[in-house]
């Protein structure tokens, strides 16, 4: 007889609040908000943490054996998911409870199983309360095809932003939103749009299987949850050329870095073609960081945006990566063929408006003499 859980049982001690249930666990990150908790992490043989303000907090309680993993976390899983994870050592899924979408990875470690739990509001922000350091939004919005890329690393809001675009198109275009996802983790409104939203594992087998089926289905606007291998990127990228607006992500840390990630998943016989279509087919490039507020009341965005004007995607189509720096540098005017602008530049502009704290900026820059420049050069 299969073993029943539930998210109301109290089976985790914490010397704090007394017994927890996982309902208890999620519940506090309803409480703070999920601008504040964004992960929780429980594992074998240590007390569960939250990721607070961008800083992982231990609960004061005791270690977690398997036997309170099992009771925390397999009623979030569902049967179908549980003997997936007990077949594979590693499971993706979501769970909604008041309110707020939780995208769920377990897996097993050293010590035995672990999850990490990511806290998504199910309310879409909207696109200018992200924090953008221009209106560039605007334009992105208007777009009729091309390759939209959300950049940063694991937990630093892509996922966010893209659904915030996709909102705003649903609200203001009458055309078809198509996703493929894994998993999904914001629910889309219909508006004028029709939105139909598919999870890798339940609705298809891969990202690329998606795509395949996703082109025959009339799409205008395509969201591929993440491009993680070369035939994914090959159908992304052959979708943007093609006519439609696509939104996709990786995990890379800037511009360049992103442009570098995407050839390198090619072999050197294919490098070429590679560029050639990232040149033609690329719209934007937005890599973006979490980094805390200087009052301490949560995380605010820095942004890196790459516009794909003409002499960038020369850049790209002749390999002369390193010459994209100097562009995001120089074309940030309010026009609608430049608004580009450096991590360096952001950071200094919150740190000048009084928002980051200065030491706190230099911790997350990527090119420190260029911060320096734009701290003695921007003002607000």
């Amino acid at each position: 007889m299969t073993q029943e859980y539930s998210v109301s049982a109290k089976v985790y001690k914490n010397a704090e609040f007394g017994s927890w249930s996982m309902e208890d666990m999620l519940a506090y990150v309803k409480r703070h908000g999920v601008m504040r908790v964004s992960d929780l992490h429980i594992k074998v043989g240590v007390p569960p943490a939250y990721r607070f303000d961008g800083n992982l907090m231990k609960l004061r309680g005791d270690a977690v054996t398997k036997e309170v993993f099992e009771g925390l976390v397999f009623p979030l899983l569902g049967e179908s998911k549980i003997a997936e994870f007990k077949a594979n050592n590693n499971v993706d899924c979501s769970y909604h409870y008041s309110g707020l979408q939780f995208r769920i990875n377990a897996f097993v470690d050293n010590d035995g199983p672990a999850v990490a739990i990511r806290a998504l509001g199910s309310d879409v922000p909207k696109l200018e309360d992200i924090g953008f350091p221009n209106d560039v939004y605007k334009d992105i919005v208007k777009l009729q095809n091309g390759l939209v890329l959300l950049t940063g690393i694991t937990g630093a809001g892509k996922s966010t932003t893209i659904a915030s675009f996709l909102d705003r198109i649903s609200e203001t275009k009458a055309c078809r939103i198509l996703s493929v996802e894994e998993p999904i983790e914001y629910l889309l409104k219909q508006n004028k749009s029709v939105v139909s939203q598919r999870e890798v594992g339940r609705d298809v087998s891969t990202f690329s299987e998606g795509l395949k089926y996703m082109l025959r289905e009339d799409p205008d606007v395509i969201f591929v949850g993440e491009m993680r291998d070369a035939e994914t990127i090959a159908m992304t990228l052959m979708a943007a050329e093609t006519g439609h607006l696509v939104f996709s992500t990786l995990h890379t840390r800037d511009v360049s870095g992103t442009i570098t990630r995407i050839l390198d998943y090619f072999p050197s016989t294919r490098q070429d073609e590679v560029r050639n279509q990232l040149s033609l087919g690329l719209a934007y490039v937005v890599s973006q960081k979490l980094i805390p507020k200087k009052d301490s009341t949560g995380r605010l965005v820095c942004m890196e945006i790459l516009n794909n004007t003409y002499a960038c995607a020369n850049i790209i189509r002749q390999g002369k990566l390193e010459q994209l720096y100097s562009q995001l540098q120089t074309r940030t005017k309010d026009k609608s063929d430049e608004k580009m602008i450096t991590f360096e530049a952001h950071l200094a502009r919150l740190v000048k408006s009084g928002q980051l704290d200065l030491l706190e900026a230099k911790k997350w820059v990527n090119d420190y003499k260029c911060f320096l420049d734009a701290m003695n050069t921007i003002t607000v």
